[in-house]
């Protein structure tokens, strides 16, 4: 069976790295970007890229390919219109933070298109069609959103994008997904800007002279640009509030610890349990899903609340 076509809107960072990784895999592969620069700089890599949104549409329609929108959330309504203007009925999904806003703005402006949310665990504090490599996603997990209602022959369709990629997939509700990276993807860029800032905070130039593994560490995604994380945690405003609120509480319980007593055991103890079961979540269980039962996305949602992954079709 000939692997389906992918047509990729959007080739920065994680857009270009899905385009290697596609053609790696043997698919045929196109895409587009707003910036004629980097369209020039992709198909000086031998990649079919140009700025022309609309035939890129076309030929995925005619071709019955799957779209990728790998573009920021602010500029995705608008590439939303042209979708449902040139290809209104194409098979959609996106490597979007987010998952219940890009939902929301599909069923607004794309309501045609038989979209099914996605989202690479992917990415490096790097931006931009240069930082992208087709080993980006190599055993990433690459959420696959499993909300009742939709098109079960293009949520096999992402599923297998996603292995081609080689990543793991993790069905989840969209809701859910957008609670979980609140906490373990927004609110640490967040956090990593508060260390940044308190690291480099004063006139005295000691402490950054000084600063050295932990400091790098923990500031590493504040190094991406400011414009994408801004998109990706405003975007997810109702689910990171809760995150926060949750890091506010542990922190003031921790102060308060540490003012009264002097002692930071109930802190230290409940981070490295934690990280513990973090290190232990990285080889998940794999298992073999099926599409065609009763209730399979149902099924799927299960799958993922358990940590586990789905590596393949039931026979």
């Amino acid at each position: 069976m000939t692997e389906r076509a992918v047509c990729v809107i959007g080739t920065g960072l994680i857009g270009g790295s899905l385009m290697r990784a596609a053609e790696k895999s043997g698919r045929a592969v196109w895409g587009t970007s707003a910036s004629d620069a980097t369209a020039a700089e992709a198909r000086a890599d031998g990649f079919d890229v140009t700025t022309d949104t609309d035939d890129a549409l076309r030929r995925a329609a005619e071709a019955d390919a799957l779209v990728v929108l790998a573009v920021p959330l602010p500029v995705l309504p608008a590439v939303l219109q042209r979708v449902d203007a040139v290809a209104p009925t194409v098979r959609l999904t996106d490597a979007v933070s987010v998952k219940v806003a890009v939902a929301d703005a599909v069923a607004r402006h794309a309501p045609r298109a038989r979209f099914v949310g996605g989202h690479p665990m992917a990415g490096t504090s790097e931006s931009g069609w240069a930082a992208g490599t087709a080993e980006l996603f190599v055993d990433a997990a690459w959420v696959v959103a499993a909300d009742d209602g939709l098109d079960l022959d293009v949520w096999r369709d992402v599923a297998e994008l996603a292995w081609a990629c080689g990543a793991r997939v993790v069905p989840a509700a969209a809701d859910e997904h957008d609670l979980a990276v609140a906490r373990v993807s927004h609110l640490p860029h967040l956090l990593a800007a508060v260390l940044a800032a308190v690291g480099a905070g004063g006139e005295d130039a000691l402490p950054l002279a000084l600063a050295a593994g932990s400091f790098a560490d923990g500031t590493r995604v504040a190094g991406t640009r400011p414009e994408l994380v801004l998109a990706m945690c405003e975007g997810n405003r109702d689910a990171l509030l809760g995150a926060v609120d949750d890091a506010l509480g542990r922190l003031g319980a921790m102060r308060g610890a540490l003012a009264s007593t002097g002692g930071l055991t109930a802190t230290v103890f409940a981070g490295h349990a934690a990280r513990e079961r973090w290190a232990a979540a990285r080889t998940p269980k794999g298992v073999r899903a099926s599409l065609t039962t009763r209730a399979p996305l149902a099924a799927l949602r299960a799958i993922g609340r358990r940590g586990s992954v789905v590596t393949g079709w039931k026979a």
